[in-house]
């Protein structure tokens, strides 16, 4: 769902899926989840009130925590538990779930190995290598 779209578009949806969830008006199932999401989040409501953000570059050398890739990781991980793909993703999320207790903490931790995964196959040229990021998760579940 997510990978397909731009910046900007992807930073859309965001703004519109809060502007409905303020004026209460219906979501489509896809944007359930994204209202979900931010929902998890009221820290990035402030960002979601104001449009100016839409461009904003946020630099993690600075200690800037994207707001739009933070909850985009959140969706990304909720559609391959949905759909178990990549293969095994669900049983490794059931491990780690056990593991911490808490399903927002485990997809912060598989949410790491996600942007690992993603960071190596940018830098490689690469698709993402999914044995590593389901061995990533796996690893969390034990520590």
């Amino acid at each position: 769902m997510l990978y397909g779209q731009d910046r900007g578009q992807l930073r859309d949806m965001f703004y519109s899926v809060w502007r409905k969830l303020v004026e209460r008006q219906p979501l489509e199932p896809l944007e359930a989840i994204v209202a979900e999401v931010i929902q998890m989040h009221p820290e990035y409501r402030p960002t979601l009130d104001d449009p100016a953000f839409r461009e904003r570059d946020y630099l993690p050398e600075l200690g800037e925590t994207n707001p739009f890739l933070h909850m985009a990781l959140h969706i990304s991980i909720r559609e391959q538990l949905g759909t178990d793909r990549p293969p095994g993703v669900g049983a490794a999320h059931a491990a780690l779930l056990a593991h911490c207790g808490d399903a927002h903490n485990a997809e912060h931790l598989m949410m790491e190995c996600l942007a690992e995964s993603l960071w190596q196959a940018q830098r490689n040229g690469t698709a993402p290598a999914e044995q590593d990021y389901l061995d990533c998760v796996r690893r969390a579940a034990r520590r």
